[in-house]
């Protein structure tokens, strides 16, 4: 399975973008995808997840402002981010995990906000 995501750039403060992350190869087993990202000289962190069911959780700093969905005909699950701040500025990358644990990671795609 590939995961590709794209959609990063740069933005002002208060800005919206919208990352998508498409599944190729194998799309079956999916328990859940997510959306993490890592800012510079920082650990990577969840963002926000979306179970096959569409169950989702969200990161407490981004509640209210990021919106994960999905659409299980495209094999493409989206991140949508309003009200972007600088603290927002990493890199972001998808997630894909299979009922029996396997973990699949797309390449970064970068956010940058500017105050």
């Amino acid at each position: 399975v590939q995961l590709q995501a794209c959609g990063g750039g740069l933005v002002q403060a208060g800005g919206s973008l919208r990352l998508s992350c498409a599944v190729s190869g194998s799309p079956f087993a999916i328990k859940d995808m997510g959306w993490y990202r890592q800012a510079l000289g920082k650990q990577r962190e969840l963002v926000a997840t979306i179970t096959y069911g569409s169950t989702t959780t969200y990161a407490d700093s981004v509640k209210g402002r990021f919106t994960i969905y999905s659409d299980n005909a495209k094999n493409t699950v989206y991140l949508q981010m309003n009200s972007l701040k600088p603290g927002d500025t990493a890199v972001y990358y998808c997630n894909l995990e299979r009922t029996y644990g396997a973990v699949y990671w797309g390449q970064g795609t970068e956010v940058t906000v500017s105050s």
